[in-house]
């Protein structure tokens, strides 16, 4: 087993290189966290002094430092403070300065949840929260309120919550698995919570957000692969932010799942000083389809408290679609997107390809500033749709689809709905909180 210079050392200041047989070993790896100033100075040689040092004291007191020792050997001590890795492990006193538009819930996750543990915000899907805790604390974390949090990590009949409201909620399909992250748990907890939401008849799919393969790369086990693959369609997420951590060991993490079966998909943030750059994302996004992981979404930085530092203007995040779209494949393209605050869910944003049109034709621009228009069908006749699928001439042998009641912009275009406008008042999702606070 070949280690590199950098772990050599760590592990040796952190053991006296007894435990280097056992780096891979993930376990180790946690027990083995650095969780306090000194010990980060101590293993990396990086030492802090004078307000400074004060400064990041105070700020681990309020947003508590972990980083696994495979992440932390990812860092160059001789130029650290530029180095997208430390800036996503190791925090500073620009934690501590909260804007008057930063929320400790910008995405008003505990608003739209109708039992703890679970946030239903689209109709068909849910989040479950099933761990709080995770191998490593990112500084940019949009739930830096609960994370870390021993009082919040759930027990199984605190879990049994979650798992009876998807039970008795038909029109849930589709279940994400959240944190914290879910692979913190042990493989009997995973096996036992996967079986319990697979047995529920109209689960489609479940899905799973880790950062493991990231920061932790260790974790995906054989064994945690044989206990996934029995509840397949198992959909899994990652988190890499930057090309530096994709690594060796990450790869190896990353086949073992692809290998399994598992459709892989990537969330990266986009951070200040880290990765917001046209270069730097598409090497990141290359990287990432070479081993087999589909781009998903690119998030602007949430509202969080204490996050300003990290966020760039939605210009950034429209300048670096600009240089993907038509400058690499479409399937290695995210979809950028704003998490609403308040809830309002993922709005997607892109550049604008469309000049303008009118009723015969669309003037559009490419990725090349070529101007070009489509013109639209002349024999073209609209429809008109009175739900009455029995009658229908199109073809809607849908086997297992079902048909649910249309909310949003989709009941606008319905047309045999009168409805003109979209007045929040009437939102499903806003109408279930207040079901939900009625029932306490």
């Amino acid at each position: 087993m070949i280690f590199d210079e950098a772990q050599q050392e760590i592990a040796k200041r952190i053991d006296n290189n007894k435990n280097i047989s056992n780096w891979r070993n993930w376990k180790w790896q946690l027990k083995h966290a650095i969780k306090s100033l000194d010990q980060f100075e101590t293993i990396t040689g990086i030492n802090f002094k004078g307000k400074e040092r004060k400064d990041l004291e105070k700020t681990f007191d309020r947003f508590p430092l972990s980083i696994t020792p495979y992440y932390l050997s990812l860092i160059d001590p001789e130029n650290f403070r530029n180095d997208p890795v430390f800036k996503q492990a190791f925090g500073g006193i620009e934690e501590l300065i909260t804007q008057p538009s930063e929320l400790s819930d910008p995405l008003a996750e505990d608003h739209d949840s109708p039992v703890e543990g679970i946030t239903h915000r689209y109709p068909d899907r849910v989040l479950f929260h099933v761990s709080n805790i995770c191998s490593m604390y990112c500084r940019h974390c949009t739930r830096k309120r609960k994370v870390g949090d021993v009082d919040f990590v759930p027990t199984k009949d605190q879990l049994r919550k979650g798992i009876e409201y998807i039970r008795k909620t038909p029109q849930v399909r589709d279940v994400l698995l959240s944190g914290g992250d879910p692979f913190m748990l042990p493989d009997e907890k995973i096996d036992w919570l996967l079986s319990e939401i697979s047995s529920i008849e109209h689960v489609e799919v479940i899905r799973i957000g880790t950062r493991m393969p990231v920061v932790l790369p260790y974790r995906i086990t054989d064994e945690l692969i044989s206990i996934l693959k029995k509840y397949q369609p198992v959909w899994i997420n990652t988190h890499f932010n930057h090309p530096r951590e994709i690594t060796t060991s990450s790869k190896e993490a990353l086949a073992r799942l692809a290998d399994g079966g598992f459709p892989l998909g990537n969330q990266s943030v986009l951070l200040a000083d880290v990765n917001d750059c046209p270069r730097i994302m598409k090497s990141l996004l290359h990287k990432l389809v070479r081993n087999r992981v589909r781009p998903y979404y690119l998030y602007q930085c949430d509202l969080s408290e204490g996050l300003s530092h990290f966020r760039t203007p939605i210009g950034k995040g429209i300048e670096i679609m600009e240089s993907l779209v038509g400058h690499t494949s479409g399937f290695a393209r995210p979809t950028y997107v704003i998490d609403a605050p308040g809830g309002g869910g993922k709005i997607p944003v892109m550049p604008n390809y469309i000049i303008s049109w009118s009723t015969n034709r669309v003037v559009l621009r490419n990725y090349e500033g070529v101007i070009t228009t489509y013109k639209e069908p002349d024999s073209y006749e609209a429809k008109f749709c009175d739900r009455d699928c029995e009658s229908c001439n199109l073809d809607l042998e849908l086997g297992e689809g079902n048909e649910s009641d249309a909310i949003g912009i989709e009941m606008l275009l319905q047309d045999e709905n009168d409805t003109i406008s979209l007045v929040p008042e009437n939102n499903e999702r806003l109408q279930r909180r207040d079901d939900n606070a009625g029932q306490d």
